[in-house]
């Protein structure tokens, strides 16, 4: 059982946390920060409602074209714009009709992307802080999850490992807390990371 894995995991909350916060409130041009871009993906939500409509109740018939076309060629439908791009990005026909339609569905969505951000430049440097934060929401996620699961069964052992990891609480200050003395605080630690493992999937 690696518990300096999980240690690292967890010290390495707060510096997430605040990566994300940093990421949130960068300029990408046309005052808008990276944030409200991030946020778009709740159209996603609109999207599964149109798909539960027909694509001719709210697509001229150009754009069934170019759906049907994606549609064959995908093999992943990921959420967010920035995905949805890098997806279509790796698309290739060699029928020439196909991959014009293509290369039509890729420009409308990085359309869209420089309509957001106000430039037509940099656009790619946009995508790379969004998926950066994407990865580093699901790493965040990932612990949040870990430690609410351990909180469910055994909230002593998740609150320990919140106030000695994540807060940085001296061992005096945690057995305070806690109201346990000094040999339990290390008797819980050593199980409360073995039991953090166990949830989180880590050998």
């Amino acid at each position: 059982m690696n518990h300096d894995q999980v240690i690292s995991q967890l010290k390495g909350y707060k510096r997430i946390v605040g990566r994300i916060k940093y990421l949130e409130k960068y300029p990408v041009g046309g005052g808008i920060r990276l944030s409200s871009i991030s946020q778009d993906d709740n159209l996603q939500t609109l999207h599964r409602q149109l798909r539960g409509m027909p694509t001719y109740l709210y697509l001229n018939k150009r754009e069934q074209e170019l759906e049907t076309t994606a549609h064959a060629y995908l093999t992943r439908y990921p959420a967010g714009t920035k995905a949805q791009l890098r997806e279509v990005q790796g698309l290739y026909s060699d029928d020439r009709e196909d991959e014009r339609k293509l290369r039509e569905v890729e420009q409308k969505i990085r359309k869209v992307l420089e309509t957001r951000t106000g430039q037509s430049e940099g656009y790619h440097g946009v995508l790379e802080r969004l998926s950066e934060i994407q990865d580093l929401e699901q790493e965040k996620e990932q612990i949040d999850n870990a430690l609410e699961a351990l909180g469910e069964y055994k909230p002593h052992y998740a609150d320990l490992l919140r106030l000695r990891y994540i807060e940085g609480k001296a061992v005096d200050q945690v057995a305070d807390d806690l109201a346990i003395s000094r040999v339990t605080f290390f008797r819980w630690k050593t199980k409360s990371l073995e039991e953090y493992a166990n949830v989180a999937g880590i050998d």
